[in-house]
Protein backbone atom coordinates (compact mmCIF):
# COMPACT_ATOMS: atom_id res chain seq x y z
CA UNK A 1 0.00 0.00 0.00
CA UNK A 2 1.55 3.54 -1.10
CA UNK A 3 1.79 5.92 2.12
CA UNK A 4 0.49 8.92 1.97
CA UNK A 5 2.15 12.20 0.62
CA UNK A 6 3.24 14.34 3.68
CA UNK A 7 1.64 17.08 1.67
CA UNK A 8 -1.55 15.22 2.14
CA UNK A 9 -3.24 18.49 3.02
CA UNK A 10 -2.39 20.33 0.43
CA UNK A 11 0.05 23.03 0.59
CA UNK A 12 0.22 26.86 0.40
CA UNK A 13 1.55 28.98 -2.79
CA UNK A 14 1.34 32.00 -4.67
CA UNK A 15 3.24 33.07 -7.45
CA UNK A 16 4.93 36.69 -6.30
CA UNK A 17 6.11 37.42 -9.90
CA UNK A 18 9.95 37.92 -8.55
CA UNK A 19 11.41 35.28 -11.14
CA UNK A 20 13.87 33.57 -9.06
CA UNK A 21 12.41 30.76 -10.84
CA UNK A 22 13.21 31.80 -14.26
CA UNK A 23 16.73 33.26 -12.78
CA UNK A 24 19.67 32.18 -10.54
CA UNK A 25 22.68 29.85 -11.57
CA UNK A 26 22.95 28.05 -14.84
CA UNK A 27 20.19 25.30 -15.63
CA UNK A 28 17.63 24.56 -17.73
CA UNK A 29 14.30 25.04 -18.98
CA UNK A 30 13.69 21.59 -21.38
CA UNK A 31 11.55 22.25 -24.60
CA UNK A 32 9.98 19.45 -26.53
CA UNK A 33 9.51 19.75 -30.25
CA UNK A 34 5.76 20.35 -29.66
CA UNK A 35 6.23 23.41 -27.30
CA UNK A 36 9.05 24.63 -29.60
CA UNK A 37 6.49 24.59 -32.97
CA UNK A 38 4.15 26.64 -30.56
CA UNK A 39 6.83 29.40 -29.34
CA UNK A 40 7.99 29.81 -32.75
CA UNK A 41 4.24 30.26 -33.99
CA UNK A 42 3.92 32.98 -31.49
CA UNK A 43 7.23 34.62 -32.24
CA UNK A 44 6.12 34.51 -35.81
CA UNK A 45 9.57 32.78 -36.85
CA UNK A 46 10.26 28.87 -38.22
CA UNK A 47 10.58 26.54 -35.73
CA UNK A 48 14.59 26.10 -37.21
CA UNK A 49 14.52 30.43 -36.87
CA UNK A 50 13.27 30.09 -33.15
CA UNK A 51 15.84 26.55 -32.31
CA UNK A 52 18.54 28.41 -33.70
CA UNK A 53 18.40 32.03 -32.13
CA UNK A 54 16.43 30.74 -28.48
CA UNK A 55 17.62 27.47 -27.71
CA UNK A 56 20.78 25.51 -27.28
CA UNK A 57 21.17 21.57 -27.17
CA UNK A 58 22.16 20.15 -23.29
CA UNK A 59 22.84 16.64 -22.29
CA UNK A 60 19.52 16.64 -20.85
CA UNK A 61 17.71 17.96 -24.14
CA UNK A 62 16.75 21.10 -25.62
CA UNK A 63 16.57 23.92 -23.63
CA UNK A 64 15.55 27.57 -23.73
CA UNK A 65 18.69 30.13 -23.61
CA UNK A 66 19.59 31.83 -20.71
CA UNK A 67 21.07 35.31 -20.35
CA UNK A 68 23.34 37.43 -17.29
CA UNK A 69 21.61 40.29 -15.76
CA UNK A 70 22.19 41.38 -12.46
CA UNK A 71 19.85 38.79 -10.81
CA UNK A 72 21.61 35.70 -12.41
CA UNK A 73 21.06 33.81 -15.44
CA UNK A 74 17.55 34.82 -16.78
CA UNK A 75 15.14 32.91 -19.06
CA UNK A 76 15.69 34.71 -22.17
CA UNK A 77 12.57 35.33 -21.96
CA UNK A 78 12.04 36.49 -19.05
CA UNK A 79 11.03 40.21 -19.02
CA UNK A 80 12.09 42.36 -16.05
CA UNK A 81 11.00 45.78 -17.62
CA UNK A 82 7.39 45.61 -18.34
CA UNK A 83 5.84 45.56 -15.17
CA UNK A 84 7.88 47.37 -12.72
CA UNK A 85 9.41 45.71 -9.41
CA UNK A 86 8.07 42.29 -11.31
CA UNK A 87 9.47 39.94 -13.47
CA UNK A 88 6.72 38.17 -16.14
CA UNK A 89 7.01 35.56 -18.69
CA UNK A 90 6.76 36.67 -22.15
CA UNK A 91 5.66 33.60 -23.42
CA UNK A 92 3.25 32.46 -20.40
CA UNK A 93 0.46 31.00 -22.46
CA UNK A 94 3.36 29.06 -24.42
CA UNK A 95 6.06 28.48 -21.73
CA UNK A 96 7.15 25.09 -21.56
CA UNK A 97 5.89 22.36 -19.41
CA UNK A 98 9.02 22.75 -16.85
CA UNK A 99 7.48 26.29 -16.36
CA UNK A 100 3.85 25.41 -16.21
CA UNK A 101 4.81 22.94 -13.51
CA UNK A 102 6.45 24.94 -11.24
CA UNK A 103 6.99 24.78 -8.20
CA UNK A 104 5.39 20.96 -8.20
CA UNK A 105 8.55 18.96 -9.32
CA UNK A 106 9.09 15.85 -8.02
CA UNK A 107 12.33 17.01 -6.36
CA UNK A 108 10.22 19.88 -4.61
CA UNK A 109 8.14 17.77 -3.22
CA UNK A 110 10.01 14.53 -1.73
CA UNK A 111 10.31 15.81 1.57
CA UNK A 112 9.18 18.66 3.85
CA UNK A 113 12.88 20.03 3.81
CA UNK A 114 13.07 19.87 0.07
CA UNK A 115 9.94 22.43 0.08
CA UNK A 116 11.41 24.81 2.92
CA UNK A 117 14.45 24.82 0.75
CA UNK A 118 12.63 25.65 -2.25
CA UNK A 119 11.00 28.42 -0.05
CA UNK A 120 14.66 30.01 0.39
CA UNK A 121 14.63 30.51 -3.31
CA UNK A 122 10.92 30.93 -4.06
CA UNK A 123 8.83 33.42 -1.52
CA UNK A 124 5.64 32.39 -3.01
CA UNK A 125 5.83 29.24 -1.05
CA UNK A 126 3.54 28.45 1.83
CA UNK A 127 2.02 32.03 0.96
CA UNK A 128 -1.56 32.35 -0.54
CA UNK A 129 -4.42 30.26 -0.67
CA UNK A 130 -3.51 26.18 -0.07
CA UNK A 131 -3.17 24.13 -2.85
CA UNK A 132 -5.11 21.27 -2.82
CA UNK A 133 -2.97 17.87 -3.03
CA UNK A 134 -5.30 16.80 -6.16
CA UNK A 135 -4.08 19.99 -8.30
CA UNK A 136 -0.04 18.93 -6.88
CA UNK A 137 -0.55 15.66 -7.92
CA UNK A 138 -1.22 16.95 -11.87
CA UNK A 139 1.45 19.07 -11.53
CA UNK A 140 3.84 16.72 -10.29
CA UNK A 141 2.99 13.92 -12.32
CA UNK A 142 3.15 15.77 -15.55
CA UNK A 143 6.88 16.65 -15.13
CA UNK A 144 7.68 13.06 -13.48
CA UNK A 145 6.43 11.26 -16.70
CA UNK A 146 8.18 14.45 -19.13
CA UNK A 147 11.65 13.89 -17.09
CA UNK A 148 11.14 10.83 -14.75
CA UNK A 149 10.95 11.26 -11.17
CA UNK A 150 13.92 13.62 -10.76
CA UNK A 151 12.83 16.63 -12.25
CA UNK A 152 14.22 19.50 -13.12
CA UNK A 153 17.33 22.15 -12.78
CA UNK A 154 16.49 25.77 -12.98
Amino acid sequence: MARAEWYAEGLRFECTLCGNCCSGPPGYVLVTDEEAAAIAARLGLSVAAFLREYTRQTPQGRSLNERQTEAGMDCVFLDRSTVAGKAVCSLYEERPLQCRTFPWWPENLRDRRGWERLGRMCEGVNRGPTVPIVEIRVQRDAQRAATGDGGPSR
